[in-house]
């Protein structure tokens, strides 16, 4: 593995650094190369950090061996992919502050794969679950990946429905790989390991925690051509997942539901914002289609 991949490796996995401090340790010195010898007053001042924080980043700077971590990564057959690699997604890369590092496992080469990201309500139901079987199977003919979140409800759905129809899934996780979460949802995970692609940008021993899951909805949308919003609620994190889309310049579909279902508050405000209203797949695949 080159030194640089292992500085971010790394880097990666110092306590007490959030993901803006890290990208801006990455834009000032992107080989890694100067932050050691700063004086480390004025790399908290840089970070902007509490005391304590700053003093157990910074001995992990200096003193983590991350050598253990390699090894144990590789016995668990976890991929780690660096921002400059080729293997980087390269929609992922033209983000807005793109992930160092990313963690897989499964078949990476689903990164190269067109996708599209399917979302909604962790309490969606039987109507989503209709609504996937019927608007999935066109676009798995066309080697589009489903992508989603491994949660409960709709993004259960998404990845039942890929794999249910013969297509690929990419499952994007709020927390490490050794903390799969939801819990219930291990036993699908370890299907996705198998010829599909479990994929985060923590690394493996990261306890999910609730801030993270909106964080994972941008690698969401990060990685797809557009973002379909199966059922609703108008407060519902997928919602977060569309906005991303909209910031990167994606493609948002939402599917319409009853007036009268909270399920449906948050898919019909997307169409009164602009998003594309979805009836059959032909809608999704205009869009994604002409686009190339």
């Amino acid at each position: 593995m080159e030194p640089l991949k292992i500085k971010y490796i790394h880097l990666d996995h110092c306590r007490g650094i959030s993901r803006v401090q890290k990208m801006k340790i990455l834009e000032f010195d992107p080989l890694l190369e100067k932050i050691c010898r700063i004086p480390p007053e004025t790399l908290r001042a840089m970070l902007h950090m509490q005391k304590e924080t700053f003093e157990r980043f910074y001995e992990d700077l200096l003193h983590l061996d991350i050598k253990p971590y390699l090894t144990l990564y590789q016995k668990k057959q976890i991929r780690m992919t660096a921002r400059f690699e080729p293997e980087y997604p390269p929609l992922l890369k033209e983000t807005y502050q793109p992930p160092a590092v990313l963690y897989s496992i499964g078949n990476i080469s689903l990164l190269k794969n067109r996708a599209l990201a399917v979302v909604g309500s962790r309490k969606a139901g039987s109507y989503a679950e209709k609504v996937a079987d019927h608007l999935l199977p066109p676009l798995i003919e066309k080697q589009f990946a489903i992508v989603s979140g491994l949660a409960r409800g709709a993004d259960s759905i998404a990845h039942r429905a890929a794999m249910k129809y013969g297509g690929k899934t990419i499952a994007v996780l709020g927390s490490g790989f050794f903390h799969i979460y939801p819990r219930e949802n291990i036993q699908m995970a370890e299907k996705i390991k198998q010829g599909h692609l479990l994929l985060s940008e923590y690394p493996p021993f990261t306890r999910p925690e609730k801030w993270r899951f909106p964080e994972r909805n941008r690698i969401i949308s990060g990685i797809s051509e557009g973002v379909l919003v199966l059922q609703a609620e108008k407060r519902s994190g997928s919602l977060i997942t569309a906005d991303y889309a909209l910031q990167e310049g994606r493609e948002v579909f939402s599917v319409p539901g009853n007036v009268l279902d909270s399920l449906s508050e948050g898919t019909n405000h997307l169409i009164q914002q602009g998003a594309k209203l979805v009836t059959c797949s032909g809608d999704i695949l205009e869009e994604l289609l002409s686009a190339r």
